[in-house]
């Protein structure tokens, strides 16, 4: 009766015209942008920004990007050399300029790729919403991880539209910045022009290496790819540790249940990549367009959820795929599956805000890297389906 309650009163929430204005919906979102940016500049909480901008600075002054600079942030870069043309922009603005446009491009480019998925506009102003407090999470943090995932959405979105040799370049972009866009290859067999994609995935690859060399040197840049790859082998150990506020992630929370931070990633994603693999053998059910956003979302979650190096800032790649899991759903939506986003929406999301009580965060929800498990079981979720399900029951809901 609660959740039979609680069905009627989103789909209510959702059908309201106020709630179903797009420009309501972005005015939030680019207001939420500015907001956090002004909370980090009040209390001079930069860190972040400071390590990107210097990617471009260091490259071209051709100084090592993963080494520590403490005189001018903490932590290590762990961004490619092709970032140094990202971020340039705005790295070669006043901060009190480049900060704010910084936060505002990240959150104008998310809701730009979803408002390109072939779902309904009520489908995807619901998107919009149930990631709206997660969006602030990583924007508080002046995080790339918006940017991430609009490049895995429109990985997906260009192939959906036959236009391979964008969805290319997304992807080569993700990986070359943060190796977290190699997932957009999932979509490959959803080519219709399968021999175009591979080799705009070569033309992209070479232009991405080749880009920061125009800043610096080929030596600089070749010397900094092997640079890159031990410093993420170095990280990745680091995440392990029991304290660590990363490892949000399937195997963060066994290690930490366990105390034993020695537990390897492998089986995991060994289980992990063979169950992801189970969901295209349903090849006749290609063609359904419901079928392939589903997939889209399993990418979402499965990056962050496999991925030692996820923390809080990191959800807005996995919530994101929780919103189009959920708003795909046939009616009337299971009540698990209510259950499920209710879920989500308190321990993943709400967990890192004050509504949360800080006893319960600090004693039971970062010890045990719980903010994982909703997106954990949803996953899981959609593996089942993509494995049992007709999708053409799911084609009313979407274009």
């Amino acid at each position: 009766m609660i959740l039979n309650s609680i069905n009627k009163k989103i789909t209510s929430f959702f059908n309201l015209s106020f709630f179903n204005n797009r420009i309501i919906i972005i005015s939030l979102w680019l207001l939420i942008a500015l907001l956090s940016v002004l909370v980090k500049l009040d209390i001079n909480d930069i860190n972040n920004y400071k390590i990107f901008k210097n990617v471009y600075f260091h490259t071209i002054d051709k100084l090592p990007l993963y080494k520590e600079y403490p005189l001018e942030y903490f932590d290590h870069n762990h961004y490619g050399p092709i970032f140094s043309i990202v971020i340039a922009p705005f790295a070669m603005l006043p901060d009190y300029v480049g900060i704010p446009l910084w936060s505002l491009f990240n959150a104008v480019i998310l809701a730009w790729a979803i408002t390109q998925l072939p779902l309904k506009a009520t489908q995807i102003n619901a998107i919009l919403w149930i990631c709206l407090h997660e969006l602030l999470t990583t924007l508080l943090g002046l995080q790339f991880n918006p940017l991430m995932t609009a490049i895995i959405i429109f990985s997906f979105v260009y192939i959906e539209k036959a236009k391979d040799f964008w969805s290319a370049f997304f992807i080569v972009l993700g990986v070359f910045v943060k190796l977290y866009g190699i997932v957009g290859l999932a979509f490959f067999f959803f080519s219709k022009n399968k021999i175009k994609f591979i080799l705009s995935l070569i033309f992209w690859s070479i232009v991405m290496f080749c880009l920061p060399i125009l800043l610096s040197s080929p030596e600089y840049i070749i010397q900094t790819y092997k640079e890159w790859f031990e410093r993420l082998v170095e990280k990745n150990n680091e995440n392990a540790g029991l304290n660590s506020y990363q490892d949000i992630s399937l195997m963060g929370i066994v290690r930490r249940f366990f105390q034993d931070s020695s537990i390897s990633n492998l089986p995991f994603l060994i289980v992990g990549v063979f169950l992801f693999g189970l969901q295209y053998l349903r090849i006749k059910e290609y063609k359904e367009v419901s079928y392939r956003l589903m997939l889209l979302a399993s990418v979402l979650i499965f990056t962050v959820i496999f991925s030692s190096g996820s923390e809080s800032p990191t959800y807005i790649i996995a919530f994101v795929g929780v919103a189009i899991w959920f708003v795909i759903q046939p009616k009337p939506i299971s009540k698990f599956y209510i259950a499920l986003l209710i879920f989500a929406l308190i321990l993943t999301s709400l967990s890192p805000s004050d509504l949360i009580p800080k006893y319960l965060k600090d004693n039971f929800i970062r010890p045990y890297a719980l903010k994982a498990l909703p997106c954990v079981l949803i996953w899981f979720a959609i593996v089942y389906e993509m494995l049992r399900n007709k999708f053409k029951n799911y084609n009313s809901i979407t274009h």
